[in-house]
């Protein structure tokens, strides 16, 4: 037990570290990356929980009509799987625009710590090429935890895109036109 306490608190000094290595646009690639896994693990809560709910009631009022055949009959089951896809999809769009936002952010905070490196060369000259090159190291943690990000969520955006189309397809071939 002793050494788990050890081992969670060097490693959140590490992150504390890390974070303050990045400098202040590191915490908007954390409060991004916060929500962008809030919405995956929401969306993965909703095909797990949620949807078959939606699913086994959307079924079995489709199958309580008496109607299957008619034009009109056709229409409402497009309306119905529409709306179960517009459910489905629900956040999709917004966890791909956080994922597009944790690069942006990344490179905001490279740009930022290079100018702190070009003020180190104002001041100091060209003389100094340690403190230099500890600038510029400093001012890739941000591009570099932007992108750690941004590729983590895409695997999984994709994923669930993947699981959204897939359950809509099965939904609307059990929404059979008799």
């Amino acid at each position: 037990m002793q050494t788990l306490v050890t081992t969670l608190t060097h490693a959140l000094s590490d992150i504390r570290a890390f974070i303050e290595q990045g400098g202040p646009i590191i915490w908007a690639v954390f409060v991004t990356c916060l929500l962008l896994w809030l919405c995956i693990i929401d969306r993965y809560w909703f095909y797990k929980v949620g949807f078959p709910q939606l699913a086994k009631s959307t079924i079995a009022d489709w199958q309580g009509r008496r109607d299957h055949q008619s034009w009109r009959a056709y229409k409402i089951r497009e309306g119905i799987i529409s709306e179960v896809r517009l459910q489905l999809h629900a956040r999709l769009s917004v966890i791909k625009t956080l994922i597009i936002l944790c690069p942006l952010l990344g490179l905001l905070g490279t740009v930022t710590g290079m100018i702190k490196v070009f003020e180190i060369i104002a001041v100091n000259g060209t003389s100094n090429a340690q403190s230099m090159a500890q600038g510029v190291y400093l001012a890739t943690i941000p591009t570099m935890a932007g992108l750690v990000v941004a590729l983590s969520g895409y695997y999984f955006s994709v994923r669930l895109r993947q699981i959204a189309d897939n359950e809509t397809s099965k939904l609307a071939d059990k929404l059979m036109l008799l």
